[in-house]
């Protein structure tokens, strides 16, 4: 995961319109937001694990 993916993970946080562990809101609204990076790193199953270690742990 790249710094402009954590960057848009923390910036969707910040808009507070979804639990964050909602995976598949979170890629909506990454998409709603012209965030590209993080909607294309959620598309793919295999990154659902290193998004919720970075969302539960920071890392």
């Amino acid at each position: 995961m790249n710094e402009e993916v954590k960057n848009e993970i923390l910036a969707v946080r910040e808009t507070g319109a979804t639990n964050m562990l909602d995976v598949r809101t979170v890629r909506e609204i990454a998409r709603q937001l012209a965030f590209d990076e993080l909607a294309d790193f959620l598309s793919d199953r295999k990154n659902h694990q290193a998004y919720c270690k970075f969302i539960l742990a920071g890392k």
